[in-house]
């Protein structure tokens, strides 16, 4: 049993037909990622993987579980982080990871236990002690990074986990993410307009065009397969002939 099993997925919005039958898997452990241009529907993929819109058609399972019809036991399966998650500015981030962690954990030991691992993901130290509102927006960033991953989720949904990040926080959270997968079995499925960082990090990759998957393999095989030096070349020459 994979994942996630995506099958024939379509979401229209209005006249726009946002996914036309988008078909893919995520093996457990993998971390895949979800690549394309502005609008090929990668946002609209996690937000019905995350229970969070409903599809127009076709199915999507987590780890053997309908996301429509079994929303609820997907929901304590997964984390979600958005591409414009907010917090509660004025909180301070220690008081928002352990209002967060309380949704998860069963006992104080484990929210003590979560908020201990966001606290080294984040890298924010004494800044946790600080309210919200006076944080950057790359420090929000790694605040909601360790968000996702410190409840130590089957499936992180991650959409664009580095935007607003400079080199070196980036460079930080790509690894912290790679050493839940390894250490804590974690699968991931991100979408990320860094192409560096799906070729760093992904074991496999689908290029999403128009609502369809015009292109997936590992970044090597895509490479080789297009004649490309990097994927940011594989992108390019896919989405041109689309």
């Amino acid at each position: 049993m994979a994942a996630v099993e995506v099958s024939n997925l379509v979401k229209v919005f209005g006249n726009v037909r946002a996914l036309d039958g988008l078909t893919f898997n995520v093996e457990k452990g993998e971390i895949y990622g979800l690549i394309g241009p502005n609008g090929a529907g990668k946002t609209t993929s996690l937000r019905i993987i995350a229970t969070l819109l409903l599809p127009t058609s076709g199915s999507v399972k987590v780890f053997g579980l309908d996301v429509v019809s079994k929303a609820e036991e997907v929901r304590r399966l997964i984390s979600y982080l958005p591409e414009e998650a907010g917090a509660y500015k004025n909180l301070s981030g220690m008081e928002y990871l352990e209002f967060m962690a309380s949704f998860s954990a069963g006992n104080k030991d484990e929210i003590r236990s979560m908020v201990e691992q966001a606290a080294e993901i984040s890298g924010l130290g004494e800044r946790l002690y600080d309210r919200i509102k006076t944080y950057s927006k790359g420090m929000k960033r790694r605040l909601l990074v360790a968000r996702a991953l410190m409840i130590k989720p089957k499936l992180a949904v991650l959409d664009e986990p580095t935007s607003g990040l400079d080199v070196v926080h980036s460079f930080h959270v790509r690894n912290i993410i790679k050493r839940y997968v390894e250490e804590f079995g974690v699968t991931v499925l991100l979408s990320s307009h860094n192409m560096l960082e799906v070729e760093y990090l992904c074991n496999r990759v689908a290029l999403i065009n128009k609502g369809k998957i015009v292109a997936e393999g590992s970044p090597q095989q895509l490479k080789s397969e297009y004649n490309a030096e990097n994927l940011e070349e594989v992108f390019v020459k896919v989405t041109s002939h689309a």
